[in-house]
């Protein structure tokens, strides 16, 4: 009981008392039957497209099909339409037919055979080398959902239960339905439509309204109403459209956006995604369905807060409130499309959401690795790709920027590449790859705001700024290298507990890495496990994180970050996540992209300290508090120590038995890392960690520690 106070108590601190009092009155709603009253069970049957019209609107199929072709709303002219289609390749065509052999690619990733159509509400896969993760810590996520809950409402289902319920959300978010209609454009092969309209029905016939886990979350509503337009606007003219279809999908949008509309008081309390995601599902039925009687109401309110949202959770340097890259990533995808959408149909959004977006674009810029389109995968990352309409790697964040670059600033960040194709759907021919050299500007251009900004951080961008304090993000750059420094005083719920985690990059490769998310529901350590301070680039005391988990998703005691300095070569802070120990870390970058990063860690007692690196995995040789990486034709060196004491130093490799030594880059998916750890028991402890290359020269004598020729006095 006391526990629970002490959690409720830190939630009413961080997060406020009207937070805290809708939780606690949602959960009363939920367990009391509420909810359930508010968004009833039925049968498709029920209510019949008639019931969802203005009355003014034929309801029969034909008569309805013939309004709707003659009154539709704009959509992307690239859509449906018989131009020529710039040549992306055969990935789509080979994809899609992937798909209509039964198999699903799953969280951006891997292919799993799941039938066409797919058992909407069973994630049990295929057992192939490359299926989805079979060991023991993951058991809940190879099971079927139990069979009452295929009946019930959708309130009566956990999502964090003994199945992980996003693998099965995962095929009903219906992704694919892009790559279909990337394959029709290509071919003209009317199998695609086909198939479209096939998985629609099945869909509908194993999915009731409010039934089931595909209805409890308006944000998989919102995606799937977003893949089902796409689809909808590509085949309309589709010989496999017929009138009847076009009234049912009618029918069924209207369903969906009356459930998101009745609980989105509950999106709005996530202060996530989740309220951009389902404020974007109205606004798109209100603007694309205006024959519907709840359209200007839909729209109306989906509009106003996507509006607040952007303010509310693009912090002014454009970093992100989820700390999250992939979340950013996801929100910016909903905005750039509603975006281009609304230009299309007169409807424009604020100058101040896209100064929002304009700020965001310009941040991410920052971390970028222009040669991959690679980023740091710190925060929450469940594998979530709003727009998959290119044949990138989903961790390419090259077609995100270009696609936001062209919406925002009329031109392109990079040049030509297979990047472009998002923007070949979502802004016209006049931006295909013939164009990309007259329009392509040098990143200093691109990123330019405009110039009636009074506010002195709004210019940051334009000094290519690398201090982003607001997401707590900051970067030191070498030569051919850059530290990317994690350290914020928290506005908003914390996703990892990474206060002074340090990402570094030589050249193209992600030496020292975070080790993503893997999963948000496994079994034991892998519940959400590599969201630990242990699995980050960091310190950690007495085995312990540097906040208090007390769920999956939420963190209370959060470890406030401080940073006092910020040079060109040299970056410090500390954070107080470890009262009454303090930790300070100074990362400095040296001559010739070589590194030092110096941890002290201070208290009036003895205590266990651990400083972890996460390694890239690569052939290595270890010798001596230090480890060889080799890469290609290069080897780095990365060496480790204390100023004063003894110390034990380890390396390993993809631990059966814990989260040591693995990372992952897409949900659901692990792979070998190299984990480096030094340990010490002491009350002041200094570490000290040197990255370099193989025949670099590292000598500690007292406090001075000798590079090569230079040397350099460690202040403590």
């Amino acid at each position: 009981m006391l526990t629970k106070l002490r959690t409720l108590a830190s939630l009413y601190r961080q997060l406020g008392l009207r937070w805290l009092t809708f939780r606690l009155t949602y959960a009363f709603r939920l367990r009391s039957g509420l909810v359930r009253l508010q968004t009833p069970q039925y049968k498709w049957a029920d209510r019949p497209l008639k019931y969802w019209l203005r009355p003014s609107i034929p309801s029969e199929p034909g008569a309805y099909a013939g309004w709707r072709k003659q009154n539709a709303p704009n959509f992307f002219a690239s859509v449906g339409a018989s131009l020529p289609r710039p040549n992306y390749g055969n990935n789509a065509i080979e994809e899609a037919d992937r798909i209509l052999n039964g198999e699903i690619k799953y969280f951006s990733h891997k292919y799993h055979q799941a039938g066409f159509p797919p058992n909407w509400n069973d994630v049990t896969l295929s057992d192939s080398e490359e299926s989805l993760p079979t060991s023991k810590e993951i058991l809940r996520s190879r099971r079927t959902l139990p069979q009452n809950d295929k009946n019930r409402h959708w309130s009566q289902i956990s999502d964090d239960s003994e199945t992980d319920i996003k693998f099965t959300w995962e095929p009903n978010r219906f992704a694919f339905v892009y790559t279909l209609v990337r394959a029709h454009a290509a071919t003209g092969d009317e199998k695609y439509p086909q198939a479209f309209w096939q998985l629609i029905q099945d869909w509908a016939k194993h999915n009731p309204p409010n039934t089931g886990a595909n209805w409890k979350d308006g944000q998989e509503i919102a995606l799937r109403l977003m893949a089902w337009t796409f689809g909808f606007y590509a085949f309309i003219n589709s010989p496999s459209t017929t009138p009847e279809r076009i009234s049912q999908f009618a029918l069924y949008v209207a369903a969906q956006a009356e459930r998101i509309n009745k609980n989105i008081a509950y999106a709005i309390s996530t202060r996530s995604n989740h309220s951009v995601s389902e404020a974007f599902g109205l606004w798109l039925v209100g603007l694309l369905f205006p024959e519907l009687k709840d359209a200007e109401k839909y729209f109306s309110t989906g509009r106003d807060l996507l509006e607040h949202e952007a303010v509310n959770q693009i912090f002014p340097d454009g970093s992100y409130s989820m700390y999250s890259l992939n979340y950013h990533r996801f929100i910016l995808h909903i905005y750039l499309y509603a975006i281009q959408l609304g230009n299309l149909n007169k409807s424009p959004f604020s100058n101040h959401l896209l100064s929002s977006l304009s700020n965001s674009i310009a941040y991410l810029s920052r971390l970028i690795d222009p040669q991959t389109g690679q980023m740091p995968v710190y925060g929450s990352n469940d594998g979530a790709l709003v727009l998959p309409l290119n044949n990138c790697d989903s961790t390419d964040y090259r077609p995100l920027l270009q696609l936001g670059s062209v919406t925002i600033n009329g031109q392109r960040m990079f040049e030509a590449g297979e990047w472009d194709e998002d923007v070949f759907w979502l802004c016209g021919e006049q931006f295909t790859a013939k164009d990309a050299k007259d329009s392509k500007k040098e990143e200093s251009d691109v990123l330019s705001l405009p110039k009636e900004r009074k506010n002195p951080d709004d210019l940051r961008v334009l000094r290519g700024e690398s201090s982003f304090p607001n997401g707590g993000t900051y970067i030191l750059r070498g030569a051919n290298s850059k530290a990317v420094i994690r350290c914020t005083d928290f506005q908003e719920r914390p996703s990892h507990a990474d206060q002074l985690h340090v990402d570094l990059w030589m050249g193209k490769h992600n030496i020292a890495c975070d080790a993503g998310t893997y999963l948000y529901s496994g079994e034991g350590i892998w519940r959400n496990g590599l969201a630990r301070t242990s699995t980050h680039n960091t310190v950690t005391v007495d085995g312990k994180d540097q906040m208090t988990m007390v769920s999956r998703f939420t963190w209370t005691n959060w470890a406030k970050g401080n940073v006092f300095e910020h040079t060109d070569n040299l970056w410090q802070g500390g954070h107080d996540g470890y009262k009454p120990v303090t930790h300070k870390r100074t990362v400095m970058a040296l001559d010739g992209d070589r590194w030092l990063v110096i941890d002290e860690l201070d208290s009036n007692e003895p205590h266990h300290y651990s400083l972890h690196w996460l390694l890239n995995d690569a052939p290595f040789e270890e010798n001596k508090n230090s480890i060889h990486l080799k890469y290609e034709s290069s080897v780095f060196k990365i060496q480790t120590g204390l100023l004063n004491g003894e110390g034990k130093f380890s390396i390993v490799r993809a631990d059966p038995n814990s989260t040591r030594g693995w990372r992952s880059k897409y949900y659901g998916h692990k792979e070998p890392a190299i984990s480096a750890m030094l340990e010490t028991d002491q009350s002041h402890a200094v570490f000290w960690t040197f990255f370099g290359f193989e025949n670099d020269a590292v000598e500690l004598n007292g406090s001075s520690l000798q590079v090569n020729s230079r040397r350099w006095t460690i202040d403590h």
